[in-house]
């Protein structure tokens, strides 16, 4: 086998023609689109791993936010629950309140209503025991009527001060005296002289009739009032028994 050395040569020279204008006009921008995708797709790359890292953040975040979320929610149930709780202690307690102060209030109206029922009636056997006694001291003779309480009298007015005593008819100021009935000549004597003797004095009466007085005498004078009547007695003993009546026990 015989080598053209020529030919190979000339082919030789071809194939390095070739390949420089390949290098030149093909693998280089060949190359050069391989590199721009490369470029593209490492920024494809880190863009889409940005966003994997944003998305990862906002996910992290979301996260975050609705455990915040769920745990402000949880503390608001807790207080509102907390508060319905204590609102309801409070009406609770308001309500045992108003409970107490409207069983109170109706005890106090109860005792109350009691306690005026039973003034009417220890009033209305108080008074009707007086009209009973009044009834029966109005049958006493009338002879007894005055001269049994002339003495009651003059004791009485023995018990005033001694400076009431002396304006006692001075001056001949005439002395009120009040009787169940119209007093007899001797009566009005009586009672003069036993007046006089007790104050020391003449004094002149001005006899005035009250059949109230149902028996007794009441001697009236500017800064005294001397009582010794059935009248008199009874209303004192009427205001014993419903002081009597009406004291707390």
């Amino acid at each position: 086998m015989r080598i053209d050395w020529s030919t190979l040569l000339l082919q030789t020279i071809n194939a390095l023609v070739l390949i420089w204008l390949l290098a030149r006009f093909l693998f280089r921008p060949v190359a050069g689109i391989i590199a721009e995708r490369q470029k593209a797709a490492q920024a494809l790359i880190a863009d889409a791993d940005a966003a994997k890292h944003a998305a990862v953040l906002e996910r992290d975040a979301a996260v975050h936010e609705t455990q915040r979320l769920v745990a402000a929610r949880a503390d608001a149930m807790k207080t509102i629950a907390a508060e319905a709780e204590n609102e309801k202690a409070a009406l609770l307690a308001a309500a045992h309140a108003d409970s107490d102060r409207l069983r109170a209030t109706a005890t106090a109206e109860i005792e109350a209503a009691r306690a005026e029922q039973g003034k009417l009636v220890a009033a209305r056997a108080t008074q009707l025991a007086i009209d009973i006694a009044t009834k029966l001291l109005d049958r006493l003779p009338e002879d007894a009527r005055v001269s049994g309480f002339i003495g009651g009298l003059v004791d009485g007015i023995a018990q005033l001060p001694a400076q009431v005593r002396t304006e006692l008819g001075a001056n001949g100021v005439a002395l009120s005296l009040c009787a169940p009935r119209t007093l007899s000549q001797q009566e009005q004597e009586s009672c003069r002289a036993a007046l006089t003797t007790c104050l020391n004095r003449p004094v002149s009466l001005q006899i005035e009739v009250d059949p109230s007085l149902i028996a007794g005498l009441e001697l009236t004078a500017a800064h005294a009032v001397v009582r010794n009547s059935f009248k008199a007695d009874l209303a004192r003993i009427s205001a014993a028994l419903l002081s009597s009546d009406n004291a707390p026990r």
